[in-house]
């Protein structure tokens, strides 16, 4: 035996997260140093023109916004973001945007249970790839973006070597790396959800295969795993979710026919890409498949009603039109839709430190005080000159925090050498990746909401994530966990570099 055998291998771990930041003085962005600089100039201006009294009062509401500004919780979020998030909230509740009703009897004049908030106006139709394939295509005219989703079956990490589940996440980041240099590509997502087994999928299965000279033995121990099996057990599914931009490069709108005829070409491609990553046999999602996936996260009692249909071999025909939901209403910290309550978590901050690639395993698995579960993971690639770019910029701000004080911090330090450390692996050739979570909890009462939120609080702990409530934008942040590939950086009223910069 050689030498080089009895030495055992370090479990490998992942880390070296970055959000980038803008270079400040005392904590504060570009915008926020510019508006302290103003606010000391207009304060002179204002003592020159109109006297003491006037520079007083100025200085004094300057120091109010910085002072709001400066204020931060621990999810990163200043007084005055808050305070705007607030004022929108209720100017919103006072319009009553937060009710939805649809269908024959609701508001909507067309009278068609049409999906509310962001996929309002989204559009589905079907193509087939190159290898004769159906695919649904999702497109939202508002922001010209076309969406495929791509159903995966995970192998999952149980009984498996250690060095293959590391080769499975090398390849994951080869794939998300390679998202950059993809045309046309503006975000992915991937949606883990886990949801109890009506059993009706087992029922079927076993009626199909049993044979009509069963031994009584069998037939009974059959009987008995179909009725006791389904009780406590869960569905776990995966899709991934691919956007793409509907201009080309000199910014001429594409039809959708042509759209369809490209995706066409270049998803078998894409699903054989995943294939390595531990995604399972990928294939597309069908038109079919993702109006029921849509209509039972908004009604999850209706799963039973699909299943069902399914078992006695009549799939149900759902359009796209009649996948929302016939009332909901968004509240503060929750939503409220159908037949069930969610709440929707936000991911303020990424693992601090080294993870193992098992970090995010409790958060994706199936919890007894959750009904459904939606871990979505969203990601927007970024192409080689933008990220040559971010990276220097956000090496110089950070090296600026670190050198502005003759004292500076030890997290500065470190943000400093790991920003040094990003830089570097860029310019050998890896990819940059914006990424974010989401995740969504769904129960059938309002009396389970509170264990609910316990249990996802503790759930992100084991995750190394911070979770912060999606406070006064539920609706949206609901749909934002579903596949549909929904880009929230494009419906913002601030923009993201502007949030950013303060």
């Amino acid at each position: 035996m050689a030498a080089a055998d009895n030495v055992r291998r370090a479990p490998r771990t992942y880390g070296n997260w970055r959000q980038p930041a803008s270079a400040g003085i005392a904590g504060l962005g570009t915008l926020g140093t510019m508006l302290m600089m103003g606010g000391l100039v207009m304060t002179i201006i204002m003592m020159m023109a109109a006297g003491l009294i006037a520079a007083i009062v100025t200085i004094f509401i300057v120091a109010i916004l910085l002072l709001m500004l400066m204020t931060k919780d621990k999810h990163g979020q200043s007084a005055l973001q808050r305070l705007s998030t607030s004022i929108g909230w209720q100017r919103a509740k006072m319009a009553k945007h937060n009710n939805y009703r649809s269908g024959p009897l609701g508001r909507t004049p067309w009278g068609k249970f049409q999906l509310p908030g962001l996929a309002a106006a989204s559009q589905l139709s079907e193509y087939q790839d190159s290898y004769g394939r159906p695919f649904a295509l999702l497109y939202y005219p508002s922001t010209r973006h076309f969406t495929v989703v791509i159903n995966a079956e995970p192998d999952g990490a149980s009984l498996v070597d250690e060095d293959q589940v590391d080769v499975w996440v090398a390849h994951w980041g080869q794939w998300l790396a390679s998202l950059g240099h993809e045309p046309g590509v503006v975000a992915a997502s991937v949606t883990v959800e886990s949801a109890p087994d009506t059993g009706i999928r087992l029922r079927r299965e076993v009626s199909n295969n049993m044979q009509d000279g069963t031994p009584a033995i069998a037939r009974a121990m059959l009987t008995e795993v179909v009725q006791s099996y389904p009780v406590g057990s869960a569905l776990v599914s995966a899709r991934v979710a691919l956007t793409f931009k509907g201009t080309d490069r000199s910014g001429k709108r594409r039809k959708e026919d042509d759209m369809g005829r490209e995706l066409a070409a270049r998803l078998p491609a894409l699903t054989q890409s995943l294939n390595a990553t531990g995604a399972g046999a990928a294939r597309p999602v069908t038109a079919q498949e993702l109006c029921e996936a849509v209509r039972i996260a908004y009604d999850p009692a209706s799963a039973v009603l699909i299943d069902e249909a399914r078992s006695q071999g009549m799939a149900p025909e759902l359009q796209w039109t009649d996948v929302g939901p016939s009332g909901a209403q968004a509240f503060w910290d929750k939503y409220r839709h159908d037949s069930a309550w969610s709440v929707t978590w936000q991911m303020s901050q990424a693992p601090r430190g080294e993870v193992f690639s098992s970090v995010l395993s409790q958060l994706v698995a199936p919890h007894p005080d959750i009904d459904r579960k939606r871990v979505t993971l969203l990601y927007r690639p970024l192409d080689a000159a933008t990220s040559a770019r971010m990276v220097e910029a956000d090496k110089r701000n950070a090296s600026f925090r670190a050198t502005t004080s003759s004292r500076p911090s030890a997290r500065n330090m470190a943000e400093a050498r790991a920003a040094d450390r990003t830089a570097q692996e860029e310019a050998r050739g890896a990819g940059l990746v914006n990424f974010g979570m989401v995740v969504t909890g769904t129960v059938m009462s309002a009396e389970q909401i509170p264990d609910m939120i316990a249990a996802i609080d503790n759930l992100g702990a084991t995750a190394r994530v911070l979770l912060r409530q999606s406070y006064g934008s539920q609706d949206s942040a609901f749909v934002a966990a579903l596949p549909l590939g929904v880009v929230l950086q494009s419906h913002l009223a601030v923009p993201a570099g502007l949030r950013e910069a303060l």
